[in-house]
Formats: C-alpha cells, sequence, structure tokens
C-alpha cells in the first residue's frame, strides 16, 4: 500500500467560496425550498442549453420518471433503453408501469446502437431514452429518423452530457426531441450535491411536468407567494403574502428542486465551460501517455459530438488486475457499467443476450478526471499505469 500520498478520488466536485456566499445569500433571506432560486437557475440553464423550457427537480432519476409520465407512458409500453447506464434510466420507464427493453451498444463509443434499436421495436414501443454515456452525444440523426418511423418518443438521458454538444449544438435544446434529463448530482460535471433538470421545447409538457413535480399542486408555494406594500411611520414595508389556495390536479410526487440546490447550481453553471475545458485537457494528457499502451484502448470523440467528458473510461483485458493495483496505489477507479439486463432484479425477467455490452463492460475502468486533479495527480496516475505489471 502507498503511504506517501492521499487517495485520488474518481471524481470530486469543484467547489468554493463563491458558492458559500450565494449560499449565505439564500439564508439570509429565509427562502430555501422551491422558491426564486429555483426559476432563476430554471432560466439561465434554458439559455444555456438553447431549450424553450426547464424544469428543475431532485434528481435525475426524478427528470426521467416525471418525462416518462408526462408523455403518457405506462402498463403495456415499452420503453428502449441501452443496456449500459446508470440504472435509474430502465427503472425510470418501470415506475410508471411500462416494460423497459434493453439494447446493445456501440463497442466504441458505449451508445445505443441504431441498428439494435431497430431490431427491438415492437407495437408496443412507445419511446426510446438514448443515454450520452460519458457526455459522448448518441447518433441523434439515426435515433431521430428510426422514432420519428416508429412513432417513437424521444427522451434523452443527458446526466453525463451538461455542457456536450451534438452537431454543434447543445445537449439539451436539440429540436428532434420531446425531453432531455440532465444530472446536477455530487460527481457530476454541474454539482449542486443532488438535482436535476428536466428541458423541452414543448410548451404542453412543461404545465404537466411543473404540476407532477410538486405532488400535482397547480402553483407552487413561491407562486402562491405576493410582495405586497405597505406605508409606516417609516416609510414603505414590503411583506410576502402568502395565497393558501390551489388545487391537485394529478397523483403527483415531491420531486422539486429547491434554492439551496439552485443557488450552488448558478455558481456552478458560471465555472461549467472552464470546468469542462479543464476536463477535456486532461483527457488529452490521458490520450497521449496511453497512446503507445497496446493494452489500453482510450475512449473515442467522434466528429459529430463535443464531450463534455464526465468520465474517462479505457478497455483493458487486465480490468480486475488494475483496479485493485492502483488501489494499492491509493488511486481510486470505478466500473461504469454492469449491464443492467445482467443486474438481478432485470435477469429475472429479461433473457435478452447482448453480445457487444456483454463483452465490453468486462473490460470497462474509469479513470480519475475532475477540474481540480493536479498536474501531480496526473503524472501519479499515468506513472502507476505505465508500471503495472501485466497479468496474464
Amino acid at each position: 500500500m502507498s503511504e506517501s500520498r492521499q487517495m485520488i478520488q474518481v471524481f470530486k466536485p469543484s467547489l468554493g467560496e463563491e458558492e458559500l456566499q450565494a449560499l449565505a445569500e439564500i439564508f439570509k433571506t429565509g427562502w430555501i425550498g422551491l422558491g426564486p432560486k429555483t426559476r432563476e437557475f430554471e432560466e439561465k440553464f434554458t439559455e444555456y442549453v438553447g431549450a424553450k423550457y426547464c424544469v428543475g427537480v431532485n434528481s435525475a432519476t426524478a427528470a426521467l420518471h416525471l418525462s416518462c409520465l408526462a408523455l403518457g407512458i405506462g402498463a403495456g409500453d415499452e420503453v428502449l433503453v441501452p443496456t449500459i447506464t446508470f440504472v435509474s434510466t430502465a427503472h425510470a420507464a418501470a415506475y410508471c408501469g411500462a416494460t423497459p427493453v434493453f439494447v446493445d451498444v456501440d463497442p466504441e463509443t458505449l451508445t445505443i446502437d441504431p441498428e439494435d434499436l431497430e431490431r427491438k421495436i415492437t407495437p408496443r414501443s412507445k419511446a426510446v431514452i438514448p443515454v450520452h454515456y460519458g457526455g459522448h452525444a448518441c447518433s441523434m440523426e439515426e435515433i431521430w429518423a428510426i422514432a420519428q418511423q416508429h412513432g417513437l418518443f424521444v427522451i434523452e438521458d443527458a446526466a453525463h452530457a451538461t455542457g456536450s454538444k451534438y452537431c454543434g449544438e447543445r445537449v439539451g435544446g436539440l429540436k428532434g426531441t420531446d425531453a432531455t434529463c440532465f444530472s446536477f448530482h455530487a460527481v457530476k460535471n454541474l454539482p449542486v450535491g443532488d438535482g436535476g433538470m428536466i428541458t423541452t421545447n414543448r410548451v404542453e409538457l412543461v404545465q404537466v411536468l411543473h404540476r407532477l413535480r410538486w405532488v400535482g399542486i397547480d402553483k407552487s408555494t413561491w407562486d402562491r407567494t405576493e410582495e405586497v406594500s405597505m406605508e409606516q411611520e417609516s416609510g414603505v414595508r414590503r411583506y410576502a403574502h402568502y395565497g393558501w389556495y390551489y388545487e391537485v390536479h394529478d397523483l403527483g410526487y415531491k420531486y422539486h428542486m429547491n434554492d439551496i440546490s439552485a443557488a450552488i447550481g448558478l455558481v456552478q453553471l458560471e465555472k461549467l465551460e472552464r470546468a469542462n475545458e479543464q476536463r477535456r485537457q486532461i483527457v488529452q494528457h490521458y490520450n497521449e501517455a496511453f497512446r503507445d499502451v497496446d493494452w489500453i484502448t482510450c475512449p473515442v470523440e467522434r466528429e459529430y459530438t463535443e464531450s463534455a467528458w464526465h468520465n474517462y473510461v479505457i478497455k483493458t483485458p487486465y480490468r480486475d488486475a488494475l483496479n485493485l493495483y492502483l488501489k494499492d496505489k491509493n488511486i481510486a477507479t470505478g466500473v461504469h457499467y454492469m449491464p443492467i439486463h445482467l443486474q438481478p432484479y432485470y435477469r429475472k425477467s429479461s433473457k435478452v443476450t447482448l453480445p457487444v455490452a456483454e463483452k465490453v463492460w468486462t473490460q470497462l475502468l474509469t479513470l480519475p478526471l475532475y477540474p481540480d486533479l493536479t498536474d501531480s495527480d496526473i503524472e501519479y496516475v499515468v506513472s502507476s499505469i505505465h508500471s503495472f505489471p501485466l497479468r496474464q
């Protein structure tokens, strides 16, 4: 075990004094629930991705679930999802009573394979959820064409893709998509602790999503709060006047974002482009360092996308041995992901065989990648991998 160096994490949020100051400001107001900071964050994020509407929620899992609900997905429907993704992508469909149908992936990008997608479509198919794995955008033109031909909704899972681009346009504002779901979890490119966002260009979805995220209520607490003025001897004083009346129109969920998360999110959004550029520089360093290592395959970035580089995933036949070797050197690594159709819960009902995913996932290893990774840390990771004794 290496004792001289602190553990290098796989992911680590980049937070500073600006976030503390933002939190101090909202603590002074006394408004820390769903309120004006959430609305401001939604507006700023809408502008950033180029969408018409944004709805802030408490996780990407919630974003996916509500998107499925708002599009009318339910019992008897099938939702096509790539098998290499976080389990929430499949759970979102199952929460609605629909059946997740697992699709194989491209062996290089690990994004959904359009050819296998088309093979898996049946008369029960209602939607497809392409996942921008690691920040690398899916081949959306192919997916939109298939969806249009078969009458499928398209819900992009952009949990890894905050800041990614597809054909020069930001993921989140793409015109052929019904809804896009983002994650602001603690390890993501825009971390707020936990949180998520749904972007869409469909106004009718926004109205439903606002109700569903707040237990079916037609107006949030902030929307029912009005500022009123009262003249006093010392001058005009302003007070918040709470309007109590609301109606419940849907069986909704307690999924809304709060102003604590939104305050952090506003600061992180300002830092996002710089942070993603730092990620890109680290990726370039890794790529150059491992270019001639014949037992490592580096991740790719195809010409149609500009990845946000949420993670850096190599492929190696020595995955498990390298994982343990690096752990002994105080370097944490991860595996993203074991295919969902192989997980015990889904294995009971899904008998599908997906040869690409089943082969490639045994070789996947995620290396440390985050903006605050120092030059010394990067060199230590690289030199440690170069010193790895191959184990046949």
